[in-house]
């Protein structure tokens, strides 16, 4: 054949390899002209399979809903029963077969994120029904008066229209408590207590305020009637309820027969896969937050050594941790008072704003409210700060940053909280929940382009964000580098990793209260009332408190991959709008998309 070849007049081959390579690319283009079409078939397919997904959310879920700006569904409260619950769950069985219809390798890289984020849920969904069954033994999971609060604060509509949606809702708040007394068989003591302190809450969004609105409305007298009558029932219902789970924990403390909150390693370690959506497992993150708890310990140490003369006479404690929980205890005398709290956490949002405009380190839009405001009377008793964002269907409503007063602290109380959150450690706080933390994040999430994305928002990503800018705002130069406020930020951080350990080691590990707080006291140095506060929260939630650390983690890696890989054409603030463009995605995902 080669002989033949090169007998071949040299025109002669060019053409015949021409017609081969003719033929060839004809097939290919064929072929490919086949999978392009395909791929714009199951592309239209795949959209209306996500507005039919989305849809059916909003049906089952109407007070997700509401969070999320989605109003369609407002006058619907969705009773917990049971019969309620199995339908819901063969209508998600139903979806997930749905969705595995569809090949991930015909789709978009946008879609393709969106297909495993909603197989994810799909699969969490199936598995808390199944398997956590939280239902069962969290009375707190009942509770009406948020999406309540939501409609009547949020004019979305006229006044009178938004009370009348309450009206009908309020219908099914009697059932809504007797499904929940029905479901509740074997709770535990904890969230029992945490039920009642809620429910006590929510009775104040039904109460004079909302008569009074009722009163001063357009509603008639035939409206104004039933509307009282539905409201007064309401009362009742919730007031049942509050006597029932009080009645259910003097049985359990005197019975010592509260299930444990304690939800073990096997459940602890199949929740972490599906609540964090992360490349690593629950017993690697706890392993690598072990290893920077040293590294920060390190970090501390140095600073405390530089700083130790500018605030004591005295020599250094032999033990180096004793010297730095010494330091920081001096430095934290330095808060706001506690009737200012509130107004210092205010006072101090348009100097992050200056800040991050002045140093061009992300786009921010003025026209998206922040508004700084006590913590609501039913969402208290968890977290001391919150931000509640308006979703991505009305994203120009208010993001509400909650902030708990002080009332229930006594002097003591009050003023171990407030060296908690001293004057550096408050600039810290507020740029993880305010600026550019979260609020910034999810004014970001909601003008992504995929609503998969902003709906079902990774949690890990969220928290990740907000404590990853805490660090790139010092880096960049945020409090002239002083050493104190690095201090108070490897102090905080310190927290972020703790949570990781305690949670684990809570959960899985059988962690005592005692041990707990002597971890955080001595080895995080934090004050005795946000220790205490802590140990509470990791009773009342599991794996969540986790998501900070491996959010953050995998940020902050991620970034540093990125500037090696650039180079001088790393750009900080490209890097941040770019991440931020993909919604509150899982981390995993959103490096695949920038990669």
């Amino acid at each position: 054949m080669q002989i033949q070849l090169q007998k071949i007049r040299k025109p002669l081959f060019l053409a015949m390899f021409a017609i081969f390579f003719t033929a060839c690319a004809s097939n290919e283009v064929i072929v490919d002209t086949q999978n392009t079409a395909k791929k714009i078939v199951q592309s239209n397919s795949f959209t209306q399979y996500k507005d039919d997904f989305i849809e059916n959310l909003w049906k089952q879920n109407p007070g997700w809903a509401l969070y999320s700006g989605y109003y369609k569904y407002d006058d619907k409260l969705n009773v917990p029963s049971a019969l309620n619950r199995i339908s819901d769950l063969q209508d998600t069985k139903d979806a997930l077969i749905g969705l595995q219809k569809f090949d991930p390798k015909n789709l978009s890289a946008v879609d393709v994120t969106d297909y495993f984020i909603i197989e994810n849920a799909l699969q969490s969904s199936i598995w808390y029904t199944e398997k956590f069954k939280s239902f069962e033994w969290n009375p707190s999971s009942y509770n009406v008066a948020g999406a309540f609060g939501l409609i009547l604060n949020t004019e979305y509509k006229s006044l009178d229209e938004r009370l009348r949606t309450i009206s009908t809702r309020m219908q099914n708040i009697p059932d809504y408590y007797a499904a929940a007394k029905e479901n509740i068989t074997t709770p535990t003591l904890e969230h029992t207590q945490l039920a009642i302190q809620q429910n006590q809450g929510a009775l104040g969004v039904f109460g004079d305020s909302l008569k009074s609105k009722v009163a001063e409305s357009g509603l008639d007298a035939g409206e104004q009637k039933k509307f009282d009558a539905r409201r007064r029932a309401s009362i009742e219902a919730i007031n049942s309820y509050i006597t029932w789970l009080q009645s259910k924990e003097e049985a359990l403390k005197a019975t010592d027969s509260a299930r444990s909150f304690r939800i073990g390693k096997e459940l602890y370690s199949q929740k972490y896969q599906y609540d964090i959506e992360t490349e690593y497992t629950a017993d690697e993150i706890y392993a690598l937050a072990l290893q920077e708890k040293e590294r920060l310990h390190l970090e501390m140490i140095k600073i405390s050594h530089s700083l130790w003369n500018k605030y004591f006479s005295t020599p250094k404690p032999n033990d180096e941790l004793i010297m730095v929980k010494q330091l920081i205890t001096e430095i934290s005398k330095e808060h706001t008072q506690r009737d200012n709290f509130v107004s210092a956490v205010r006072d101090q949002i348009p100097a992050l704003v200056a800040f991050v405009n002045d140093n061009d380190l992300l786009d921010q839009d003025p026209s998206k409210p922040l508004v700084v405001r006590e913590t609501p009377e039913y969402q208290r008793g968890i977290a001391g700060a919150s931000i509640n964002s308006p979703g991505p269907y009305d994203p120009g409503a208010n993001t509400y940053y909650n902030v708990t007063p002080l009332d229930n602290y006594d002097e003591a109380g009050a003023e171990s909280y407030l060296r908690e959150y001293n004057d550096r450690m408050l600039q810290i706080l507020n740029i993880h929940e305010a600026i550019p933390g979260h609020y910034t994040q999810l004014v970001h999430a909601n003008k992504s382009p995929s609503l998969v994305k902003s709906i079902l928002g990774n949690g890990a990503m969220v928290e990740g964000w907000a404590v990853y800018t805490e660090r790139m705002m010092l880096e960049q130069g945020y409090g002239d580098n002083e050493p104190e406020l690095w201090l108070m930020w490897y102090k905080w951080n310190m927290r972020v990793v703790m949570n990781t350990i305690l949670d684990y080691s809570i959960h899985t590990l059988g962690l005592t209260e005692a041990d707990a707080m002597d971890l955080m006291i001595n080895q995080a140095f934090q004050e005795e009332s946000e220790a205490k506060g802590k140990w509470r929260r990791a009773t009342l939630s599991s794996v969540q408190l986790t998501s900070y650390f491996t959010g953050y983690k995998e940020i902050y890696d991620f970034r540093e991959e990125r500037k090696a890989a650039l180079g001088a054409e790393f750009n900080l603030k490209d890097f941040h709008n770019e991440f931020l463009s993909y919604g509150s995605s899982p981390v995993k995902y959103i490096k695949n998309m920038m990669r």
